[in-house]
């Protein structure tokens, strides 16, 4: 019986920093578990067009984009989720009210508040996206302007009682750590991305396996029985079935190979 894994991006098939290191193990483990029949997808926090081609040319069969928002197997799109255009308005107005920092993330790009407080975290994203390419230029003025999620981070004086009272109501606040929460549609995550794939590719639970290093990753981790940790991620060792080594000492390749998925 074939099997399905499911990795994460960030901190777990690249290195999480400005070089984005993919190891050689990685791309030979990869490779090494689709030539025995077993099936890869990607399972990101990241929406749909900010999956980079070299990601992409690992081989993939399949994309869970958006923490399960957007769904893509075989080249083909299977869900597609987006917020109705109202409701971004509203939203939009609100994080201005709880003086939030805000990029709104949509399947086919950003989207920024230029009346938003400007703070390091921003900056240190718009710096990276620049780097890499990345359009800058959507702002919540635009006539497209929608997202499928959204991150924020906080400021000295910004309300995060109104800020999880309402966006509660709706969405899934995710703690990054360090006043950065990411926030997705109430019946969407990693884990219900993995349930869609199962189910239309009639493959058991026992047979999936997901792996990760942060917090929203929990719930591809805890949705499978075979759920393993990178290296170094101490934080979500207890959620999980197998920790590997670092990514960056073939921490791919061995999980892969404890799991004799190559």
């Amino acid at each position: 019986m074939r099997s399905v894994i499911f990795f994460d991006i960030d901190g777990t098939l690249a290195t999480e920093d400005n070089r984005a290191v993919i190891p050689q193990s990685t791309r030979e483990a990869i490779a090494l578990t689709r030539q025995k029949g077993n099936l890869t997808f990607i399972n990101s926090g990241r929406t749909a067009f900010n999956i980079s081609t070299k990601v992409k040319k690992l081989g993939f069969d399949g994309y869970i984009c958006g923490c399960g928002t957007y769904i893509e197997y075989g080249g083909k799109v299977i869900l597609s989720r987006t917020v109705e255009k109202d409701e971004c308005r509203r939203i939009a107005a609100l994080m201005r009210m709880c003086n939030v920092t805000p990029v709104y993330e949509h399947r086919d790009g950003y989207f920024f508040d230029d009346k938003a407080p400007v703070n390091d975290g921003l900056k240190y994203f718009m710096e990276f996206f620049v780097d890499s390419g990345i359009d800058t230029s959507g702002r919540v003025e635009d006539e497209n302007f929608g997202f499928d999620k959204f991150v924020i981070w906080t400021n000295p004086d910004s309300d995060m009682e109104l800020f999880r009272q309402e966006i509660g109501k709706d969405f899934s606040i995710i703690d990054r750590g360090g006043g950065f929460y990411e926030n997705v549609p109430l019946g969407f995550s990693k884990a219900t991305g993995i349930a869609t794939i199962l189910d239309k590719l009639g493959i058991s639970i026992e047979n999936a396996y997901a792996i990760g290093d942060s917090t929203n990753d929990l719930p591809m981790l805890q949705a499978v029985p075979n759920s393993i940790a990178m290296g170094g991620a101490e934080h979500i060792y207890p959620y999980v079935s197998y920790v590997t080594t670092p990514i960056e000492e073939n921490g791919i390749y061995n999980a892969l190979k404890h799991f004799e998925l190559i």
